[in-house]
């Protein structure tokens, strides 16, 4: 009986599930914490990630770009010194991440991290930056807007991006950004914390975004890391093979 139960949860669950955890990131701001679970269907922008918050890298740096009903953006390396009002956004590593969409099953819904970049003029394989990355606010659509999106989506991909029936009713509820899919990378959500995502992107900007009032990162910690790989076994080493040596008499 408890062989035939096994089965069923097995197939209800596959073991590739099971065993699956996801790492975990806890980003405290001055506003509040905000707690981010990466998506292991992105595991270049994961652990990019998760390298860059055991470096520090993000401690002391901005959220140097807030528009409201849109995002909330975060990462530029030049951000943790600025002075009031200067102009922020192109502070990076000297390295780009090749882009891993995986749509219809991760999309911008609203509370989703993804990976800031250069535009398609200079990077049209749209390539993440290494540091700068957004949280996801946007709006809530209606069937015709979505359908106007869906039109640019076909002409900015070459109608590569479809929103699914899925997809549509996310943004019918939930909101988001649905016209950024297929192009940015979204690599984690939000699992705590999506209210103080909301109180960012509501605060007063200056003409180039920038938060009026400084809102800062104070410190990034991984709080669930990955498992570790198993350990690789040594193959034990051989017995010494014995020649046999032939030898001239003398």
């Amino acid at each position: 009986m408890k062989q035939k139960i096994l089965s069923l949860l097995l197939l209800l669950c596959p073991l590739p599930l099971l065993a699956q955890e996801r790492a975990e990131v806890l980003l405290e701001t001055t506003e509040g914490n905000i707690h981010i679970a990466l998506y292991n269907e992105t595991p270049l922008h994961r652990d990019n990630f998760l390298k860059l918050v055991k470096l520090h890298v993000y401690d002391s740096l901005l959220f140097h770009r807030v528009v409201k009903d849109f995002m909330i953006q975060g990462g530029d390396l030049n951000s943790k010194h600025a002075q009031p009002g200067q102009q922020l956004g192109t502070g990076d590593l000297d390295y780009t991440t090749e882009p891993e969409f995986r749509l219809p099953q991760i999309f911008h819904r609203r509370g989703v991290v993804a990976a800031a970049r250069e535009g398609d003029a200079k990077n049209p394989e749209r390539r993440s930056g290494a540091s700068q990355f957004y949280m996801v606010w946007g709006k809530v659509c209606d069937d015709r807007r979505l359908d106007y999106i869906q039109h640019k989506l076909d002409s900015v991909t070459g109608g590569q991006v479809k929103l699914t029936p899925e997809m549509r009713q996310v943004y019918k509820t939930i909101g988001g950004t649905p016209h950024l899919d297929g192009q940015y990378t979204v690599f984690g959500e939000i699992v705590e914390g999506l209210d103080v995502v909301d109180a960012i992107q509501q605060v007063a900007t200056d003409k180039n975004d920038r938060p009026l009032e400084d809102i800062r990162i104070l410190k990034a910690t991984v709080t669930k890391d990955l498992p570790a790989p198993p350990a690789v076994k040594k193959a034990p080493k051989s017995a010494p093979k014995h020649r046999v040596v032939t030898r001239k008499r003398k």
